[in-house]
């Protein structure tokens, strides 16, 4: 990931703007409580970080991610308005990271596509959530509302940045909730090109 991403990092933000879609839904649907902690798995250049401690200045704020090349990024980003580690999102130990235990929101943003055992990345970041908090998602969508031509573009020019589509992410998510005795909100994005889901005792819609 760091040979990947040692130039990339640079022009991130500006090249993703264009189809990342739906990272600020997810920012504005957060909602986390006055004082409340977010973690947000797989952080990348603390983008949404940023936008997260400008629309809610007064909660605290955790990142990690599997590259410290992106992370450097973060880091120059977000200065102390962040607690930033190296971590992996399919074997972490909060506690041990940042001596936090549980989070009132836990994000995965455009990253469940590029973690290959994506299933137990989610089972981790739930096994962290607050009893109260929930689990917020945005990531490629299942695309079935697009034309034929375009979602098989759209998924080949993926496959070379080793990013694959969750298209069962719903069922998944609905198993995990049910398992879980959690709420499930999900919709689809911009003509099913992305996906939102917001899992927890009392998800905020």
């Amino acid at each position: 990931m760091d040979r990947t991403y040692r130039h990339q990092r640079r022009i991130y933000d500006a090249t993703r703007a264009f189809y990342l879609l739906g990272r600020d839904h997810l920012i504005k649907h957060l909602a986390p409580p006055s004082g409340g902690t977010v973690l947000e798995i797989a952080c990348g250049t603390g983008r949404n970080l940023q936008h997260i401690a400008r629309r809610y200045p007064q909660t605290t704020l955790y990142g990690f991610d599997i590259s410290e090349e992106m992370l450097s990024s973060a880091r120059a980003k977000l200065g102390d308005r962040a607690a930033l580690a190296y971590g992996d999102a399919c074997e972490f130990d909060s506690k041990a990271l940042f001596g936090v235990p549980h989070f009132d929101r836990i994000i995965f943003s455009y990253s469940l596509s590029m973690i290959p055992d994506w299933t137990r990345a989610l089972d981790q970041a739930l096994d962290h959530l607050a009893t109260d908090g929930s689990l917020h998602v945005v990531d490629f969508g299942r695309q079935h509302h697009l034309p034929t031509l375009a979602r098989r573009g759209l998924n080949a020019w993926l496959g070379r940045f080793h990013v694959t589509p969750r298209h069962v992410l719903p069922g998944l998510l609905h198993d995990m909730a049910t398992t879980r005795g959690l709420a499930l909100h999900y919709n689809d994005l911009h003509g099913t090109y992305a996906q939102h889901a917001i899992m927890g005792a009392n998800p905020a819609c």
